[in-house]
């Protein structure tokens, strides 16, 4: 990204660096996030796994690379007054003529919880963590943005010193771009472990947020959940 051309050299040799394992695994699963501080920057980057073949052609040649969507996306929520780690920039490698894999680099992030730590028994101002949350979503899906993987892991947040809470959406390769109804916004929280109270808290922030009627926008959240804490 243009504001962190300084770092461009760094993203440019990102493949080589996760072949000498450098920087601190923070996750390593079908893909791997590693941590580097580069000129007192301290960055997270996402490498991603080798597609299936099909997609190694797509990619290659039709579609661009999920660290690609993962950098563009995150501008755009952020230029829409959306948080997301800023972005830094991404960089993708071909075996011949194949696309391979690719590499996506942003700052890490300030904020320590998850949707997960949030709703867990006595997590302090959970529900003002959990409103944000859901204004946060009202946001999205009002600008058109569908996170095709909006699940616990994927929502940070974090309160700041005047104790207003910040909320920092991640892993955005798969947001989809389409008008976002009741019925459509309310199942996208499908996937966030929530209670009868949780769905309470932000179905009413939600449906304030989107100007729906309230008990709808519940009754459509307890409609796409099994209670599952």
């Amino acid at each position: 990204m243009p504001k962190y051309a300084q770092l461009q050299d760094f993203v440019a040799t990102l493949p080589e660096r996760f072949e000498r394992n450098e920087g601190t695994l923070i996750y390593n699963g079908r893909n791997q996030l590693r941590e580097f501080s580069v000129d007192g920057v301290e960055i997270v980057v996402k490498s991603f796994a080798i597609p299936s073949i099909v997609n190694r052609i797509a990619y290659g040649f039709l579609r661009s690379s999920k660290a690609q969507r993962s950098c563009e996306y995150a501008q755009m929520l952020i230029d829409h007054g959306i948080s997301s780690p800023e972005p830094v920039g991404y960089v993708t490698k071909r075996k011949g003529l194949l696309f391979n894999r690719s590499f996506y680099a942003c700052l890490k992030s300030e904020n320590p919880y998850t949707f997960k730590d949030v709703v867990a028994p006595g997590f302090p101002h959970r529900d003002e963590h959990l409103r944000a949350i859901a204004r946060v979503t009202g946001k999205m899906h009002d600008c058109g943005y569908l996170h095709s993987d909006y699940s616990a892991g994927n929502i940070l947040s974090g309160q700041r010193e005047d104790g207003s809470i910040q909320v920092e959406i991640i892993d955005l390769n798969r947001i989809r771009f389409k008008k976002i109804d009741l019925c459509m916004g309310c199942k996208n929280f499908e996937r966030l472990p929530m209670n009868e109270e949780i769905i309470q808290v932000m179905g009413t922030a939600y449906a304030e947020a989107r100007h729906f009627d309230v008990q709808e926008c519940i009754k459509e959240l307890k409609t796409g959940h099994t209670y599952l804490i």
